[in-house]
């Protein structure tokens, strides 16, 4: 099993939206969305945002190394009707990474099934044997020299989905702590942030799309 030393940022809240239904936040890169499994690792987005709006509900999760947008429910009629949004693959997500090495090709569809890889946990690989179905749709927004910045959307919510994909199309995620190696792994965070969120709203039922800066 692989060790991570965790030092979440102290930094302010980033609130993008909130109403009496919803909060939707922007989580900074090196911060759990909920409390680790092991000590120290308490402090996480969801602590830190009951303290501000007491009651607030889990919903989903970004990787602690995954900055953007996530969205959080303030009763638990929301939960469900926000969880059911994600289950049923209502709700749309598009990320933008920036991946090692220049991609040949302008835009693509991974569908390469995903598994835990047990002895290295939590590191995730492809496994036609044992994963679970896993769809990526890229596209390339940017080139510069030995490296490409593609939009990300998954068509599915598995573990580490977009970091796997994208390591094994030769392309691992820059700052990748886990599936990156060498030079690729020399920055100062994952270059991987959750840039749109869009869902029906669990009050009104109307479509509702939210935004973080990508800040890399």
């Amino acid at each position: 099993m692989m060790e991570f030393t965790y030092t979440p940022p102290d930094v302010p809240l980033r609130i993008i939206y909130e109403d009496r239904a919803i909060l939707v936040a922007d989580k900074p890169s090196g911060l759990l969305s909920v409390p680790g499994k092991t000590e120290g690792r308490a402090d996480c987005l969801e602590t830190r945002l009951r303290r501000a709006y007491p009651g607030t509900l889990l919903v989903h999760r970004l990787d602690c190394d995954t900055s953007g947008v996530i969205i959080f429910a303030r009763t638990k009629q929301a939960q469900g009707f926000l969880g059911q949004e994600f289950e049923k693959r209502r709700a749309k997500k598009t990320y933008v990474a920036r991946v090692a090495g220049e991609m040949a090709q302008d835009s693509g569809h991974v569908d390469l099934p995903l598994g835990a890889d047990w002895p290295n946990r939590p590191r995730q690989m492809v496994s036609h044997e044992h994963g679970r179905p896993a769809q990526t749709e890229w596209q390339v927004i940017g080139r510069a020299p030995g490296e490409t910045r593609v939009r990300l959307s998954p068509l599915t919510g598995r573990s580490h989905q977009l970091r796997v994909h994208m390591l094994a199309l030769g392309h691992p995620i820059l700052g990748d702590p886990i599936y990156a190696t060498g030079a690729a792994r020399d920055f100062p965070r994952l270059m991987l942030h959750a840039e749109t969120l869009g869902l029906h709203h669990p009050r009104s039922g109307a479509w509702v799309e939210f935004t973080a800066p990508c800040p890399f």
